[in-house]
């Protein structure tokens, strides 16, 4: 049986995690991305689909690639950080379905049906990108999730020729908690919520 996990757990994932935008000039290792992959892999989705890929922009070279792709307001964050996550989709991931949920014939299922593509590939692939974010924050890494690029131009430069499409960045690193705005509100339980 599973116990809650104690109040420093909940506030490093949750309470006390904010979304950076600087960073302090202190790399991230190959070896905690794998270990961050290694987290997220485990969480659900759908079939077992899975259909995020994700490219990691660390070097220079790639992050030449990827910084005319934003708007103004996130090049100097994305530059500075040691890494920024593309959280890509797969639009053919029901072809890995019978390696990943061999006990029916889940490829079937969507095989002639774009529709149904698209959205199972959207809806699974954002989970993911926000189970990155948990598994990041539990490594002690800080993140700074975003939108505000142009996902033809990030398409074309990181996933041209293949059937991957962009979701959303992650800036990765640790950040300056000095450098962050005041927490902004957040809706109560009877805002957004019922019972029924």
């Amino acid at each position: 049986m599973n116990e809650p996990i104690d109040q420093k757990a909940r506030d490093a994932l949750f309470f006390d995690a904010r979304t950076h935008n600087e960073w302090l000039d202190r790399p991230v290792g190959d070896d905690l991305l794998r270990e961050l992959f290694e987290l997220m892999r485990w969480a659900p989705t759908s079939a077992n689909c899975s259909p995020a890929r994700l490219v990691f922009v660390t070097s220079d070279q790639a992050k030449a690639k990827l910084l005319p792709a934003l708007i103004e307001g996130n090049v100097a964050k994305t530059r500075n950080a040691p890494v920024t996550v593309i959280i890509g989709q797969d639009l053919e991931f029901h072809q890995h379905l019978p390696r990943l949920f061999p006990h029916a014939d889940a490829r079937s299922w969507f095989e002639g049906n774009q529709p149904l593509i698209e959205e199972t590939a959207f809806r699974n692939g954002s989970m993911q990108g926000a189970y990155l974010i948990l598994a990041a924050r539990a490594l002690g890494l800080d993140c700074g999730p975003m939108s505000g690029f142009d996902p033809a131009q990030v398409n074309a430069a990181f996933f041209d020729g293949t059937s991957v499409r962009v979701n959303f960045l992650c800036n990765l690193g640790y950040g300056r908690p000095e450098a962050l705005f005041p927490r902004s509100p957040r809706f109560d339980f009877e805002d957004v919520c019922r019972i029924e």
